[in-house]
């Protein structure tokens, strides 16, 4: 079938809109109308060749919420109808991650890279040529073809609009606060970076009964938005930060630090290990460019005042329990989803998603279809 999808054919490059077509889904896969795509900061990183993806051209998306509309014949979970998050790692059940409960560090996780499906084949082409797509998913078009084990299916009277954010932002932050840092009541926490991921630490935060949250962030609007998500300050440097932090701990410094920025840097490693206390954490969620290699880290230090640096990946999260878990917080009003909507776009406007997201004008632009 032939449907619209936003396509990176260079890098650095920009997102062009242009007619696709689509295979149909194979025995284990399922076929879904996207409702609604956030544009993640991940998703960026490939057009602007932070990172990169093995093929061109390239169909971005991962964070997405929609209705299947077609199911392949040994698919058993699903059926026509069904409303889904989609999950970036397809959590196979089986593996030692995944029966050790971490499905975020399943084996399947290796196979997201390629822009293939998991039988090593492509779904979407572009005039005769195959389309990479991100996380076997592609959601920056109007269907797509994914793996049975790429989505969690949610109740239908919940908004797909909200929901798409639990596809990736949502529990990446979060589980950074919550099962990352463990934060624990009466803990001083800084969270460093509130755009699209960091927001959501902030909630986790706030959630696991944090005492004083400090958010960070150069950009006002998401300093004040912080605050309206449960930060109880917000400061533009990671230096204010812990200064702030050593104030309320006799010096001793935050319990933990979260590193949610958009691009990160060694310097941002170094800056939060300095301001945590002994025995604090510091957890690192954001992405770094390959060409980071090592750490402004004292050993000693590490070392004598039993510090330690946690590596976050999708919030340490098991998206097939954990998403419907978060949703049952969303509709008790204990999780804010809809407030981390600042603008919708057409899938036109894909490029001036991301401009607004780099200007700092989104907490998290959407891009929705009729």
């Amino acid at each position: 079938m032939k449907v619209r999808a936003a396509l990176l054919f260079s890098q650095p490059g920009k997102w062009q809109v242009v007619d696709v077509d689509l295979d149909d889904p194979s025995d284990t896969e399922v076929l879904v109308r996207i409702v609604a795509s956030g544009m993640c900061h991940s998703d960026d990183h490939i057009a602007k060749g932070d990172t990169s993806p093995l093929h061109m051209p390239y169909c971005a998306g991962h964070e997405v919420a929609g209705v299947v509309e077609a199911v392949g014949s040994a698919v058993r979970s699903l059926e026509v109808g069904d409303h889904i998050v989609t999950s970036f790692i397809p959590g196979c059940g089986r593996c030692r991650f995944c029966t050790a409960g971490m499905q975020n560090l399943c084996q399947n996780g290796a196979m997201i890279g390629t822009g293939a499906q998991m039988d090593g084949s492509f779904r979407m082409h572009f005039e005769g040529t195959d389309v990479a797509r991100a996380s076997m998913i592609g959601g920056f078009a109007e269907m797509a073809v994914m793996p049975e084990i790429s989505c969690v299916k949610i109740p239908k009277h919940v908004p797909l609009r909200a929901a798409a954010l639990l596809g990736c932002g949502v529990p990446t932050g979060w589980g950074s606060a919550v099962r990352a840092a463990l934060v624990e009541p009466g803990d001083v926490v800084i969270v460093i970076g509130t755009g699209g991921v960091g927001i959501n630490a902030v909630q986790g935060s706030a959630h696991a009964g944090a005492l004083r949250t400090i958010a960070v962030d150069p950009v006002a609007f998401k300093r004040e938005a912080s605050i309206q998500m449960g930060a109880t300050d917000a400061v533009a440097s990671i230096a204010e930060a812990a200064e702030l932090a050593g104030s309320l701990t006799d010096g001793q410094g935050a319990d933990s630090a979260i590193i949610t920025v958009g691009v990160l840097t060694a310097e941002d490693v170094g800056s939060a290990f300095n301001a945590v206390r002994k025995g604090g954490t510091v957890v690192v969620t954001a992405v770094a460019p390959p060409s980071v290699q090592s750490l402004p880290i004292n050993p000693l230090v590490l070392a004598m005042y039993q510090k330690r640096i946690q590596g976050c990946l999708y919030g340490m999260m098991s998206p097939s329990s954990d998403v419907l878990m978060l949703l049952r917080l969303y509709e008790e009003g204990r999780l804010k989803l809809d407030e981390l909507v600042t603008r919708t776009y057409s899938l036109e406007e894909i490029n001036l998603g991301y401009e607004d997201m780099h200007a700092g004008r989104n907490l998290r632009g959407l891009i929705e279809f009729s």
